[in-house]
């Protein structure tokens, strides 16, 4: 079984320091490592965006071969003329304090589509973008009635205007195989559920 050659113990922290604090933060790290041919690396500087831990989940509806997703604005998007800056995308927040994926995940549920969610199920966790980001991502499954869902949710407070949206597996697929739904968390939840709902279609 794959065991990276290297761990903790391998790397020297020289200077932690932040660089940008806002809606999130940017530190700043030197740092040197053991190299693969022996020996150690020069110390060097890398700019690690914090992100922090966050969860997403892809509810679906078994009865009627329905997902159900959320389309918000996203500032990511604003560069890409090819892309709208609004995005399709799974249910998906950040942990706030000790709360857990799961409870994250029930709480936005609730906050972004007013639906209750039964058989909430681990699907993976993953990091982003490892090269450059601490963001750690969990994603579910998990059962809702999508005849209940619909609407304009979102905490004002937190600037969210979000748009429930019920479509079916189908298209949910077709969507994704056209690039129309562009991000990794729903991307890989969608994959997940040809492998494992293949007949809610």
């Amino acid at each position: 079984m794959y065991s990276p050659e290297f761990n903790h113990n391998d790397v020297e922290l020289i200077s932690r320091e932040t660089a940008f604090k806002g809606f999130f933060s940017l530190d700043r790290l030197v740092v040197k490592h053991r190299l693969y041919q022996g020996g150690w690396s020069q110390p060097f500087t890398r700019e690690l965006f914090c992100r922090g831990q966050a969860a997403g989940v892809l509810l679906h509806d078994p009865a009627r071969g329905q997902v159900v997703m959320v389309e918000q604005f996203r500032v990511g998007l604003l560069d890409d003329p090819a892309q709208s800056p609004w995005a399709l995308e799974l249910v998906a927040g950040m942990l706030d304090g000790d709360e857990s994926p799961q409870a994250m995940a029930i709480r936005e549920i609730h906050e972004e589509t007013g639906l209750t969610v039964t058989n909430l199920q681990f699907i993976c966790e993953y990091y982003n973008s490892p090269g450059g980001s601490d963001e750690r991502i969990s994603v579910y499954y998990g059962q809702v009635d999508a005849s209940l869902a619909g609407g304009i949710h979102g905490l004002a407070e937190e600037h969210e205007n979000i748009k429930v949206i019920v479509m079916s597996v189908a298209d949910a697929v077709a969507a994704m195989a056209r690039g129309k739904i562009n991000n990794a968390m729903a991307i890989i939840a969608l994959q997940w559920l040809q492998l494992h709902h293949a007949n809610n279609s």
